[in-house]
């Protein structure tokens, strides 16, 4: 907790520092009947019943520098996905000389016995640093927060009809996001007094 606290506050300047996680089974719900929007004298209306059409799963990296997000979004969350993701990041973010990674103790997330992030960070001239939040912190990883705008802001009264269109959806507001909107979160801490300050 202290270093990636300290990271945040005090993020060393030549690094870029990345809060990476997976958003899993997003719900493709469409509703049974159409909503009504909520009108001067006449309020909202969501339709409770709904039919399914599958889910997507949203792995996304938060700058804590610029609030921009890159994405990868589709029916599987697996390590072959992830390593999608990262590649995305390094082509990205291939003028940085560091590349910091919190993240938490998903399995996917550690080496395994392929040596997956080892050999992920061969290819890429040893740039990237993984640092993991504590067990059962995950709310301190600042990528939640953008999960929190998007569930709001796109899911929470979507109407989807298909997998397709729900990934779309959340694609074209992360790109809105990105060029319109994103920003970083002034992110605070107000637990225990910090014991060190980031590793440089």
């Amino acid at each position: 907790m202290n270093r990636i606290v300290g990271l945040y506050r005090d993020p060393p300047d030549d690094a870029v520092i990345l809060c990476i996680d997976e958003k899993t089974g997003m719900q493709a719900l469409e509703r049974k009947h159409e909503t009504r929007r909520a009108i001067p004298g006449r309020p909202g209306r969501c339709e409770y019943e709904y039919i399914r059409h599958g889910t997507q799963s949203l792995l996304a990296a938060f700058d804590i520098r610029t609030g921009r997000v890159t994405a990868r979004c589709g029916p599987t969350r697996t390590a072959e996905d992830l390593v999608s993701l990262l590649e995305a990041v390094a082509e990205a973010y291939r003028e940085a000389a560091r590349i910091i990674v919190i993240w938490d103790n998903l399995d996917i997330h550690h080496d395994g016995p392929q040596a997956r992030w080892s050999r992920f960070n061969a290819r890429h001239g040893g740039k990237f640093e993984f640092v993991y939040t504590p067990r059962h912190a995950s709310w301190v990883n600042q990528v939640e927060i953008f999960f929190s705008i998007l569930q709001r802001r796109c899911l929470k009264h979507g109407d989807f009809h298909s997998a397709e269109e729900l990934r779309e959806r959340v694609l074209a507001f992360i790109a809105r996001w990105n060029t319109e909107e994103g920003h970083p979160f002034h992110w605070t801490f107000r637990g225990y007094p910090m014991q060190e300050r980031a590793v440089a």
